[in-house]
């Protein structure tokens, strides 16, 4: 009755996770059911870190609509995938007392809120750059070099698009602050932050080298 919602980095696929979902398969089979995202594979992954938010999140509720035994969900990502998580649940955040008709009593008298109408358990990311890429040292293939680190912040989305524009903060849609910056608190319909206060547990993971932002948030 645990969905395990498994989310990929930047052009990348379903066979990124395919050994992480064989251990969750392997250790619980029984206790959970997961789902690697599939809305969002390769070239798509340029499309915006919203656009891919909520790509995934309709993917989500049609997975949850399959199964209505469903009562908990869980979400793992890596890289930028997970930002499009937290877009995602963001999307799918029900405050206290707007649960679904069919969640169990003790949800809809939860305090926390929840995603879709389940009872939010895990939010784990892992490399995730949820302050974007911007600043030194931040992405490996640019060397740490200051002069090529500001140089990219002009031609990055020549590269990764959308997304790229997203990840370095140089996007103002309609004028606006740039996305990675609006999600740091609810914005609107867009309940990022009372989403992530939903889950029981939420873990970011860093690596030891260009993580620096990552790892200061951490401290």
């Amino acid at each position: 009755d645990h969905l395990v919602v498994m989310v990929h980095g930047i052009v990348g696929s379903t066979a990124d996770w395919k050994y992480g979902a064989e251990q969750f398969h392997k250790f619980l089979q029984d206790r959970v059911i997961v789902h690697c995202s599939n809305s969002n594979m390769h070239k798509l992954t340029l499309d915006g870190i919203d656009v891919m938010g909520e790509r995934l999140a309709q993917e989500v509720i049609e997975e949850i609509n399959k199964r209505p035994q469903i009562t908990k969900i869980s979400f793992v990502a890596h890289s930028v995938g997970g930002l499009v998580a937290r877009y995602a649940i963001g999307r799918l955040y029900r405050p206290p007392g707007q649960s679904l008709e069919n969640s169990p009593q003790s949800l809809r008298d939860s305090n926390r809120g929840n995603i879709h109408g389940l009872d939010a358990v895990n939010f784990i990311t892992v490399a995730s750059p949820h302050l974007g890429s911007r600043g030194n040292k931040q992405v490996p293939f640019l060397f740490g070099v200051t002069a090529i680190e500001k140089f990219a912040c002009c031609i990055i989305h020549f590269i990764f698009r959308r997304t790229g524009k997203h990840l370095f903060l140089t996007d103002n849609d309609d004028g606006k602050p740039p996305l990675l910056q609006l999600m740091v608190d609810d914005c609107g319909d867009l309940r990022f932050i009372s989403a992530l206060q939903a889950f029981q547990r939420r873990v970011a993971y860093s690596n030891v080298g260009y993580d620096r932002i990552l790892t200061l948030i951490l401290k």
